[in-house]
Order: structure tokens, then sequence, then C-alpha cells
């Protein structure tokens, strides 16, 4: 608030005071601009006459900062403006123009106005801020996936290739059909390893199974690979008996994330038991992973910013998209990851054995 009149700076302070906000009082155009480099400041209330500096010149000074090219400033004149004032305030900055006498309920609603849109542009910004950190760790987590597949490609399914390469020089130039039979039965062995590291490839990718038969057959696949990997004793549950099949954008968000969640289990956790369990009630998806455990910081649990890594935040983004909740907390022991999904259903699964316990006996 800028006048040079103590008296009109007290009423402003007194009109304003009830919607809680921090009014700073100025007493003339260079206090003005002292405070503003020092403060964050949301809209500038200033009186058009004033010594040294007028409003006009005052506003023009404001907007030659980068900081305050977009701060809302409001005249007040006690005087008639006529319509060339008023175009002279809006080219140098101003807003809007409030009169004398004042009206205090116009007042407080123009400035909670300007007050609530300077909050919802900073959080605006901080929300690009962020979104822009995951953006650039999303890059970074492809480029790590790119560099991964590579290194499997050529260090698993190339070295296969090359084995089955030499064994068909070596069944060729063979003068033995022992020898012969005994190359051609490496060959076998070499091309089923080539098969395997494609199909495990190409499930880290994007689960065939999702496609041919569903979501149940895909986790239950996925489940019964972590556990021969891992050997943590991973069970998944499904419920009901018919369980829905879902849409494919949902489909592979729900995989996505029970696929994530024992990632992190697996990376992290330190447990011996793992537990899925999928539920459809209520036309929403429930989808509950479970550990025996470490647990997890407050800070996760809480999810700090800067706490959780890009598989969490993805998870949450996914999640989020479909209008849905999710929950991570400690489960005592372990850690116990929740996500609620509305969800939209196509056809139940044809399948008839759709509820078991894998891994377990």
């Amino acid at each position: 608030m800028v006048d040079d009149n103590p008296a009109k700076l007290l009423s402003y302070e007194v009109i304003l005071s009830e919607l809680g906000e921090n009014l700073i009082k100025a007493h003339s155009g260079r206090e003005a601009l002292d405070h503003l480099l020092r403060t964050d400041v949301a809209v500038i209330l200033m009186d058009v006459n004033m010594p040294e500096l007028d409003g006009f010149q005052l506003a023009a000074t404001i907007r030659q900062h980068p900081r305050f090219r977009h701060t809302a400033i409001i005249f007040i004149s006690a005087v008639h403006l006529t319509d060339a004032d008023r175009l002279k305030g809006y080219e140098h900055g101003a807003v809007d123009y409030v009169s004398v006498p004042i009206i205090p309920e116009l007042l407080r609603a123009k400035i909670k106005v300007f007050a609530e849109l300077h909050r919802k542009t900073r959080q605006l910004e901080i929300l690009n801020a962020e979104m822009q950190k995951v953006s650039t760790a999303m890059i970074k987590l492809q480029d790590e996936e790119r560099r991964r597949i590579a290194r499997e490609l050529h260090d698993g399914l190339g070295q296969e290739l090359s084995v089955a390469k030499m064994l068909i020089a070596g069944i060729q130039e063979a003068a033995d059909l022992s020898i012969a039979k005994r190359k051609a039965a490496e060959l076998d062995s070499s091309i089923n390893g080539s098969i395997k590291q494609t199909r495990s490839i190409s499930h880290l990718l994007y689960p065939p199974l999702l496609d041919e038969i569903g979501l149940y057959s895909a986790l239950q696949t996925y489940v019964e690979g972590l556990t021969s990997r891992s050997g943590i004793n991973t069970s998944i549950q499904v419920e009901p008996m018919d369980f829905p099949r879902l849409s494919p954008d949902l489909e592979i968000t729900i995989f996505r994330i029970v696929q994530e969640a024992l990632t992190n289990v697996f990376r992290h956790s330190g447990a011996r038991n793992a537990k899925v369990r999928l539920t459809a009630e209520k036309a929403r998806a429930v989808i509950n992973v479970r550990d025996d455990g470490k647990g997890i910081p407050e800070q996760i649990e809480r999810f700090h910013t800067g706490s959780i890594g890009v598989g969490l935040s993805g998870m949450r983004q996914r999640i989020k998209e479909f209008g849905g909740e999710f929950v991570m907390q400690n489960a005592n022991p372990g850690t116990s990851l929740t996500a609620i999904i509305p969800i939209a259903t196509a056809s139940p699964l044809t399948h008839t054995s759709v509820f078991r316990q894998v891994g377990e006996s």
C-alpha cells in the first residue's frame, strides 16, 4: 500500500485487515521499491498523486524489473480521471482503478481476487518446476532402460546367436554323423536360450499376455518369474472368480503398478515373502502389494518431495490419471502399498481357474 498520506494508509489497513493478508505500508515510491526488492508482493495499491515519484512513474519503474512485470497494480485516485489518464495508467501497468470515496467491500473484493490469482500463479510455477524435474528424471530413466536392454541384447541374445552360428558351421563341416548330431543338440539348446532371452526382453517392454489372455494371466506369469529369479516367495490372489476384463490402458496400468511395487520389494525391502492381492468391488479395482521386509522411512510414507524416486512418482501419476487413490505405509513388519482405481469393465475372463496362490503350497 503506497501513499504519502499516513491517514489514508491507516484507512486502507483497516479496510483490508479482515482479509488476513500481510499488509505492507510505504509512504513514498522509493520506500515501496525497497519493499518490493525484499518481499514477494501479490498486489500493489498506490495513490496516483504523490511527490517525487507519482503513481504513473512508480508503476513504470516497477514494470522495468523482470520480477514485477506481471504484479497487479491498482491505482487509487481522489480526483476524476479522464479516459486519457486511465489509458496512461494502463500503459504503465495498471490493472484496475479505485475512486475515492472508497467502498470497502469493493476494495476488499478486488484485492482478494488478485491475491488469490497470485497464489495460483505461484502454485502453478512450483508445479511446473516439479513436472520439469519429473520429466528430466523420466528421460534419464528411459535412457538407462535403453542401455540395459542394449546390454541384454548384446550380452545375452547376441552371444546365444553367435554360438548358434558357430554350431551351424560345425555341423556343415562335421565328417562324422555322431558329431553332427551332438552339435545339432547343442544348437537346439542355444536356440532355446535365444527364445527365452527374446521372451524376457519382450515381457519387460510390454507383456504380450495382457493382449492375448488378460491381466490375471500376465500377473501370474510375472509373479512366477519373479519368485524363481529373486528367491522371494511371492503369491498372488485375485477375486472374484470371474474377475472382469478391463480397458487396455487400465490393465497395463495395474500391471505396471504391481511390477514397480515388486521391483521395489526386491531391491529395497530385504523381504522373504510378498503377496499381491487384486480385487474388483463396487466398480473399482483394489491392488494391494505387501511384504515382510524392513519397511520404509517416514519421508517416503508421507510422500515428501525429494524422498520418492521416479518409479513411485510414475506410479502415483498413473493412478491419479484414472482418478484413483494411492496409499503406502509401514505394515509392521514390512510395507503395504494400496491403489484404488475406478474401473470400466469389458467382459469377464473365460478361464475357470482364476483364484490360486502362486508360490505357495
